[in-house]
């Protein structure tokens, strides 16, 4: 179970900005050779007609470039938690080919779940022109990857999160990421008043990923859970304010002064790492020690040229350890993704 978590942590993933003075840092640029095994391999599953997405590493042996991938996973476990891949070049190859090519560089990092009801294993993060009044989807049940809003600094419910630039938008859609670790600290710190209510954690609304519509995570999921000795983090600062509404009653003073406090403390230059995608550019984060954002966007309306990611989670090769309580995101059991209703 649970346990409270010690005033100051120490890890390779509590971080600031300042350790990172360029993006030199944290980016690997795919090589000649690391792209010609990449197209050899998506060339032989297309061969074989195997199902893409959905292969595992076996399939898509990368001779060189599995060795580069295998640091990188090192480091999403067990050191800053995030890196960005870049270097493909996405008008050369065709929607499918560049699918698999992307699949398969994920295949190496973890096991794709599911991260909607469709069971889709690689979503479309665009606007998909979906309306609701006003600039909070969640209350409306829809998942705010949908649109071009801001999303403020989260956690998605999987051990990592890829995502691959197809397209940058005309304006806007910056990413930053955030060592969650190092939010805690400031925050036991400096409040240490929340430290309890966030261990404690809330009921999630699960924004129409549970097993039935509208429904509530089963249990408390701690903001920050010590567990075996690692912290490990999962925030949506919605999904916890719409969570206690649907309860009947809206969070405590403490609490929601604690969950503003971690979005104010996200939000400061001093934790932020923020990135410009290139098209091609595939970042990947460790859900359980890094919180993302994203700043609102505009399309090309004109040329129909629209903002796309694509987005895969994934169930890691080198899971952190996480308590039972913490591990069931989404009513589907340990690590489980979204469960497949349609």
């Amino acid at each position: 179970m649970t346990v409270k978590p010690p005033p100051r942590v120490s890890d390779p993933a509590v971080w600031k900005s300042a350790a990172f003075p360029d993006e030199s840092s944290w980016t690997v640029q795919l090589t000649d050779s690391h792209i010609m095994e990449l197209e050899s391999a998506a060339e032989r599953i297309v061969s074989s007609a195997i199902d893409a997405p959905g292969f595992g590493q076996d399939a898509f042996a990368l001779p060189t470039l599995g060795s580069v991938l295998a640091d990188q996973l090192t480091i999403l476990e067990h050191g800053r938690g995030f890196f960005l891949l870049r270097g493909l070049d996405v008008d050369r190859y065709d929607p499918q080919l560049l699918r698999i090519m992307y699949w398969g560089i994920c295949s190496h990092l973890g096991t794709g779940i599911s991260q909607n009801t469709y069971g889709e294993l690689m979503s479309d993060v665009t606007d998909h022109g979906e309306v609701f009044p006003g600039e909070d989807p969640y209350r409306y049940n829809i998942r705010a990857h949908r649109t071009a809003v801001e999303i403020s600094p989260h956690t998605d419910s999987c051990d990592h999160v890829a995502l691959m630039c197809v397209r940058p938008a005309q304006q806007g859609g910056g990413s930053a990421v955030v060592s969650a670790l190092a939010v805690y600290n400031e925050i036991a710190a400096s409040r240490p008043d929340f430290v309890e209510t966030l261990s404690r954690g809330f009921f999630l609304d699960l924004v129409g990923k549970g097993t039935e519509d509208k429904q509530l995570s089963v249990h408390r999921i701690p903001v920050f859970s010590y567990f075996d000795g690692k912290l490990s983090a999962r925030f949506n600062k919605r999904q916890i304010e719409l969570g206690a509404e649907k309860l009947g009653g809206g969070l405590d003073p403490l609490s929601q002064a604690a969950i503003e406090y971690i979005q104010q403390v996200s939000e400061q230059n001093e934790f932020r790492v923020t990135m410009e995608f290139r098209a091609g550019d595939i970042q990947v984060l460790n859900n359980r020690v890094i919180f993302h954002s994203r700043e609102s966007f505009m399309d090309d309306a004109d040329k129909g040229r629209k903002r796309l990611l694509w987005r895969v989670w994934l169930s890691s090769h080198q899971p952190r350890p996480l308590a039972p309580e913490f591990a069931d995101q989404l009513n589907s059991g340990r690590r489980g993704g979204v469960t497949k209703r349609f």
